[in-house]
């Protein structure tokens, strides 16, 4: 299975730690990690993961990336349109698109604990979907 990794490198001090773990998860499940790509933030995801969600070698994209709680609520914002945004792709390519995103409305220190547990079940998702979608597709040709 071929995936590609979609990183925010704001909040690096987190996202960097959740691109290593997934990478790691990755390779003890046996995934083949295609394309790493950087992006300034997770608003900046869509556009990136449109491109490879087009490549035929791509199987599922998982996203990793902190929205960590500021003064405003800009962090809500950026985390529902992002998260919309991701679901559509997924539905409109038929592919596995991962919620490795943390946030909105979690402090640094929250940020900071979630990092493992979500980047393996970001990675561990995508596998998950993926056995699905080939079991429904099978069982769809064999009843036709």
């Amino acid at each position: 299975m071929n995936i590609a990794i979609v990183v925010s490198e704001f909040n690096s001090e987190v996202t960097s730690k959740m691109l290593e773990l997934a990478t790691e998860k990755a390779k003890i499940l046996k995934m083949n990690v295609k394309y790493t790509c950087k992006v300034p933030g997770v608003f900046d995801m869509p556009l990136i993961i449109d491109k490879l969600l087009q490549k035929k070698d791509v199987d599922a994209v998982i996203t990793l990336g902190a929205v960590i709680k500021g003064q405003t609520k800009h962090d809500e914002l950026i985390s529902n349109v992002t998260a919309k945004a991701l679901v559509e792709l997924s539905i409109k390519y038929q592919k596995p698109v991962t919620l490795g995103i943390t946030g909105p409305g979690m402090s640094d220190r929250q940020a900071h604990q979630r990092i493992r547990p979500v980047s393996e079940r970001a990675v561990e998702a995508a596998k998950k979907l993926s056995e699905e979608l080939e079991k429904i597709k099978n069982d769809s040709t064999n009843h036709n």
